[in-house]
């Protein structure tokens, strides 16, 4: 398997970011650590591994990327209207740098499918579901998706508009409303064991619901827990029999 690490000072972040390329071929599959974590832990967790029959067949090339969770929401010392700030920054850095730097390692056609698990599925359905323009779909797994859950009381205007369950369902721009119609690439998966909430992909589901938008809405057994197992399985799956 092709593996490249690639990394630039990001203007909006002011810092240095790193991404790892995994491939040569196929739709691009952009990765958003869970957590605090960085543009490694799905290669540490062994991701990879099974999704490299995949990627070596040239279905699809994969690009993780840091999260700034530490210096936002998971920053208890940080002033929560620098966290949404800084949330914002991290939105812009991946539409206005990473998604070039794929196009410039796929093609401008290529379809960018978000994903991640936990905190890294809240922003990748945030990121698709605020921009699918940008983006095609999203694979979110095991995620909560009221920003709300972590900003520990606090909401303002950043807040609302990177919170899925709050700002989807006031959604009205009927150019978005159509690219999210017809996306067809629109994949909530949880399990129901422990420390799962999969209740929380219902809301979203239901709000989508409400909206027209199609989505597939996937809970899995109670024996499926919120751990990197579930999260190995899922993923592969989906990959290999939706797309």
């Amino acid at each position: 398997m092709r593996r490249e690490i690639h990394t630039w000072h990001s203007p909006r972040l002011n810092k240095n970011m790193e991404i790892a390329m995994y491939g040569h071929f196929g739709f691009a599959l952009l990765l958003l650590p869970t957590a605090a974590a960085d543009y490694l832990e799905y290669e540490r967790f062994q991701m990879l591994n099974v999704l490299e029959p995949l990627i070596d067949a040239g279905k699809v090339k994969v690009f993780s990327i840091n999260s700034i969770n530490a210096e936002a929401w998971l920053n208890n010392r940080m002033n929560p209207r620098h966290k949404a700030i800084r949330h914002q920054q991290f939105n812009a850095y991946v539409e206005n740098e990473v998604v070039p730097f794929i196009r410039t390692h796929t093609s401008e056609n290529t379809p960018i499918i978000t994903t991640g698990a936990s905190l890294g599925a809240l922003h990748a359905a945030n990121l698709f579901f605020r921009r699918p323009d940008v983006f095609a779909g999203t694979i979110a797994m095991s995620g909560v998706y009221d920003l709300t859950a972590y900003t520990k009381g606090y909401f303002d205007e950043d807040v609302y508009f990177n919170s899925p369950c709050h700002y989807l369902p006031k959604l009205e721009d009927s150019y978005l409303l159509e690219k999210l119609r017809q996306s067809g690439h629109i994949h909530l998966l949880s399990g129901s064991g422990d420390y799962e909430d999969p209740d929380a992909a219902r809301r979203l589901s239901g709000i989508l619901a409400a909206k027209g938008i199609p989505h597939e809405l996937d809970i899995w057994g109670t024996d499926i827990k919120h751990d990197w197992p579930t999260w190995r399985s899922m993923l592969p799956y989906y990959l290999s029999s939706r797309f």
